[in-house]
């Protein structure tokens, strides 16, 4: 998901008071003063999902109140799943874990001023479903939001519909998709990574010019948008896929337990 970066009108104002801090004719208590202006300054940070205040309050109040069914779905689950099995707990903890490092990748998108990231959720929904994937992304992007300033708290339902919904409900129906065709468990796990990835920006781009379109057509401002993501998203989402199909893979040869939870047939129930 994009965020808005720091950069901008506070750039050319920094550059403007380091100029200043270097002319000989300032004094020293202007220079102090100047030295504090600039340490108050915000800097470009690479900030990521959609930032606190981008969409307004309705919207941004719709979509956390339409992901709260999803979010509870996943608690009772979660209750479910660690009754039956004492792996599952640490297990979806670990994924949680992953989805917050993988998603703090933020990769500059050209001329617009935004990030992109690779996601995670297409590896969660292969191995513990979509409604679980949900859940964890929920409290990746929750911490995230708290502690690293990347999304924000009103944003976080709107982030969580991208990354988590839409991202882990299309990783865990590519995947299956494929498996149910015969496809080898590793080109499965590449396409849901992949696919994922590319539907989690989809959907972002949709959440933006659907709320900030204004008097434009919607599908000019979303075409707009979807052009944007694409120097990015489209290798980073080829990169998510391999990512994804080693990760699958990997578990396949080592603890091919861990993948009774859902990547196996056995495991049917979303």
């Amino acid at each position: 998901m994009p965020g808005i970066s720091g950069r901008g009108c506070g750039a050319a104002l920094r550059h403007r008071l380091q100029a200043l801090v270097q002319t000989a004719s300032v004094s020293l208590r202007q220079e102090t003063w100047l030295l504090a202006a600039l340490l108050l300054l915000p800097y470009p940070a690479h900030a990521m999902h959609l930032a606190e205040g981008l969409l307004p309050f309705g919207w941004a109040a719709g979509w956390t109140v339409s992901v709260l069914p999803l979010l509870a779905l996943g608690v009772m689950r979660l209750r479910e799943r660690v009754a039956q099995s004492p792996l599952y707990s640490p297990f979806v903890a670990m994924l949680a874990a992953a989805v917050f490092v993988i998603s703090c990748m933020p990769v500059p998108v050209p001329i617009t001023g935004t990030c992109s990231h690779p996601c995670g959720t297409g590896l969660a929904a292969v191995l513990i479903g979509p409604v679980m994937t949900v859940l964890v992304t929920f409290v990746a992007l929750l911490l995230q939001a708290l502690f690293l300033a990347h999304g924000g708290l009103t944003t976080l339902g709107a982030d969580i519909w991208s990354m988590g919904v839409v991202g882990g409900f299309v990783g865990y129906g590519v995947f299956h998709g494929l498996r149910a065709v015969r496809a080898p468990l590793g080109v499965g796990a590449f396409a849901a990574g992949m696919l994922s990835d590319w539907a989690t920006y989809a959907m972002t781009a949709f959440e933006l010019a659907s709320a900030l379109h204004g008097s434009q057509p919607l599908g000019g401002t979303l075409g707009t948008l979807l052009l944007a993501f694409l120097p990015t998203q489209l290798p980073l989402g080829i990169l998510e896929g391999a990512l994804t199909a080693g990760a699958v893979v990997f578990i396949s040869r080592r603890r091919p337990a861990l993948l009774n939870f859902h990547a196996l047939p056995a495991a049917s129930t979303p």
